[in-house]
C-alpha cells in the first residue's frame, strides 16, 4: 500500500457543484432567448473560455470578446457576478477535508478563470483548509496538461508517488496517474469516502 502524504483536489463538481443554468435562467428574465443564445454562442467558442482558464487572456480580453453577445441588454459588472454566481459548497466534503487536513498536505487544483474567483468562489472560507491552491489561469496550464501537476509537485517536494488526487473527470484523474500519482474518480461523497478507505487513507 502507498505512502500518501499530499491529497491533491479539484474544485468544480466536487467541492463546489455548479449549473450554468443559473446564469442561462437570469439572462432569459432579462429578454427570452438571451440567456440560450449567449451559451450557445459559448459552447461553440469553447476556445475562449479555454484560454481564459489558461490565462492566455485576461479578464478585460474575454470580456472583449463575449460581451457583444449580450447584445448590449447586460452591463459589464452584472455579467461578472450573473456569470460567477453558478456555485454552491459540498458541505460534507468539506467536513471530510477538515478530517484529512489533520494528517496531510492539501492541495487544491483546479480549472478556473479569474472572473470565477473574484466574483464566485474565492471568499469561500473551506480554501483556508489548502496549504497551496493551484489554479490554471495563474500557472498557465490547464488539466490535463501535465505543467499544472508539475506545479503541484513543486510546491510540495513529494516525490509523485505520494500524491492522490481527487477530480470528478476520470480524463485528468488518468493524467495524474501518468505522472506517477495515485487517483480517484470523484463520483459522491459516499463512494469518496469508500475509496479513500480502501486505500488506508481513512479508516
Amino acid at each position: 500500500m502507498r505512502n500518501y502524504s499530499v491529497i491533491v483536489s479539484d474544485l468544480g463538481n466536487v467541492l463546489i457543484p455548479f449549473d450554468y443554468n443559473n446564469a442561462v435562467n437570469k439572462l432569459e428574465k432579462i429578454e427570452p432567448g438571451l440567456g440560450n443564445r449567449f451559451f450557445e454562442f459559448i459552447k461553440s467558442h469553447y476556445d475562449i473560455h479555454r484560454k481564459f482558464e489558461r490565462g492566455d487572456i485576461n479578464s478585460e480580453e474575454f470580456l472583449k470578446k463575449i460581451m457583444p453577445e449580450l447584445e448590449g441588454k447586460v452591463s459589464e459588472k452584472e455579467f461578472k457576478h450573473l456569470y460567477s454566481q453558478i456555485f454552491r459548497v459540498n458541505e460534507g466534503l468539506v467536513d471530510l477535508y477538515t478530517e484529512l487536513k489533520k494528517k496531510y498536505t492539501l492541495v487544491l487544483m483546479s480549472n478556473t478563470n479569474e472572473l470565477h474567483y473574484e466574483f464566485g468562489w474565492g471568499k469561500y472560507e473551506f480554501l483556508n483548509l489548502f496549504d497551496k491552491m493551484v489554479l490554471s489561469y495563474e500557472v498557465h496550464f490547464v488539466k490535463p496538461e501535465h505543467g499544472i501537476y508539475k506545479a503541484v509537485e513543486t510546491f510540495t517536494g513529494r516525490p509523485p508517488e505520494e500524491h492522490i488526487f481527487i477530480d470528478d473527470i476520470s480524463e485528468y484523474a488518468e493524467a495524474a496517474k501518468s505522472r506517477g500519482w495515485d487517483a480517484v474518480q470523484f463520483i459522491n461523497n459516499e463512494q469518496l469516502v469508500k475509496d479513500l478507505i480502501n486505500k488506508g487513507i481513512m479508516e
